[in-house]
């Protein structure tokens, strides 16, 4: 099974960081291994609504996106994990997202749709903020759901956790790391 994991934070060790390797140390443990993307260091520059997709449903920027791509083509499941900036996804995790225009314009322009291959495609949502309010949690999956329809990801799993800010705080939360860890099993069950 291909598991594929998209760190969107810029915050070494932090909250985000801690539930996505609890995640795939559940994966670890099931067999199967993970292709980690640390999004903050890697080049991939903006989209540009450049039109440049429409009628391939190829990106025409060469930056990091390349690899991304493929793996994303290739991946049973996916996990995106992110902290809540502003309510929304980090811009290191938007950013690679909106990339995925490519995806979008294969899919729905040019009615070529990523197969599901033997395992089916399952994906995972971790979102950690500061703020106190469901918003954030709503409006990152909004985002990533947009994701993963596209890359025909059918249903995906969204994992939460509001209040923790400070570096390391989510190891204060009586559940967390343990429910990530239980969300990575339950990820790659079939």
């Amino acid at each position: 099974m291909e598991v594929i994991a998209f760190l969107g934070s810029p915050r070494v060790d932090g909250n985000t960081e801690l539930l996505l390797t609890e995640a795939i140390r559940a994966i670890q443990e099931q067999g199967h291994e993970v292709k980690t993307f640390k999004l903050n260091c890697l080049s991939i520059k903006p989209c540009q609504d450049c039109g440049g997709c429409d009628k391939t449903g190829v990106c025409i920027i060469n930056d990091d996106m390349t690899d991304i791509y493929q793996a994303i083509r290739e991946a049973d499941r996916i996990i995106l994990a992110s902290p809540i900036f502003f309510f929304g996804l980090s811009a290191q995790a938007k950013t690679m997202v909106d990339r995925c225009q490519a995806f979008w314009c294969e899919k729905y322009l040019l009615k070529k749709v990523i197969p599901a291959g033997l395992n089916g495609r399952k994906g995972l949502l971790m979102l950690v903020g500061g703020m106190k309010k469901d918003i954030g949690i709503e409006c990152g999956d909004a985002a990533a759901k947009a994701f993963f329809r596209t890359v025909s990801v059918p249903a995906h799993e969204v994992l939460g956790f509001l209040g923790v800010d400070a570096k390391g705080a989510i190891t204060d939360h009586p559940t967390a790391l343990k429910d990530a860890y239980e969300a990575g099993k339950r990820l790659v069950q079939i």
